[in-house]
């Protein structure tokens, strides 16, 4: 069964990779028209993207690379910004 959920019930989200990676947290949705368009993904402490981006805040990630949503978001490996994997990332 298909389970809606509102846009601002998803703020502060824990995001993780499909391969069980913690990425960062969710900031904002972006909607265009009456779709989600995408997510801002902030980096916080610990996370994939606090490592990966250094200086940066965040990324955005389309909504096509969203696998799941529910307690936590779930995105493809496809979103980990260019110039590295997952496995670069981990200390």
């Amino acid at each position: 069964m298909l389970k809606m959920k509102k846009v601002t019930e998803t703020y502060d989200l824990k995001v993780f990779t499909d391969g069980g990676d913690y990425f960062g947290d969710i900031e904002d949705g972006i909607i265009a028209g009456n779709k989600v368009f995408g997510w801002k993904i902030k980096a916080t402490k610990n996370s994939f993207l606090s490592r990966v981006l250094g200086s940066a805040k965040g990324v955005i990630v389309p909504h096509q690379l969203t696998k799941a949503v529910g307690d936590i978001l779930i995105i493809s490996r496809n979103a980990v910004p260019s110039g590295g994997s997952v496995e670069e990332g981990a200390e």
